[in-house]
């Protein structure tokens, strides 16, 4: 009796123990995430003009850039802090400093035009906001490019009589 019960009081404790480490100390991205989170439509708010970047259709080996704009509708500074493509042939580059509220600024996509055919990829963005990414779609069609053969140069005139 007396060991049940020695048991019993000692799973008790060990409960006791793992549940007060899973309540540990919140970290600093914790709290921000719960402050961001706390009341909707406060922190920053990442607004897109378009969720999709269509490049069109394009010839092979044209232009590879595209711009995505965005404004931060929020009340505190956004901050990207990580945009990827799903493959190495879409790139993004964005601002590394805060964006302030109210203020707008852009997100430049390269593609590798040199592939052929259907584009469908996808960029994440990450930002200061909250848990989940920012996707967008990456859309359009590559032909392959016209070549540049031509009408051979004239020798000469059509009668073949040359002066």
């Amino acid at each position: 009796m007396k060991n049940s019960i020695l048991i019993f009081i000692a799973l008790f404790c060990a409960f006791n123990m793992v549940n007060a480490q899973s309540n540990a100390v919140p970290t600093t991205k914790s709290i921000e995430q719960k402050i961001t989170n706390a009341v909707p439509g406060e922190g920053p708010i990442m607004e897109f003009e378009s969720m999709v970047v269509d490049f069109g259709t394009i010839e092979q080996d044209s232009e590879p850039l595209r711009v995505l704009k965005f404004v931060n509708k929020g009340t505190s500074p956004l901050v990207i802090t990580n945009a990827r493509g799903s493959c190495g042939c879409t790139v993004p580059t964005w601002a590394k400093e805060p964006i302030m509220p109210g203020e707008e600024s852009i997100i430049e996509i390269r593609y590798a035009t040199n592939r052929l055919g259907a584009i469908n990829k996808k960029v994440t963005i990450t930002t200061n906001e909250g848990t989940e990414p920012h996707v967008i779609s990456v859309i359009g069609d590559v032909f392959e490019k016209a070549s540049q053969e031509g009408v051979p140069a004239s020798k000469g005139t059509l009668g073949g009589g040359g002066k």
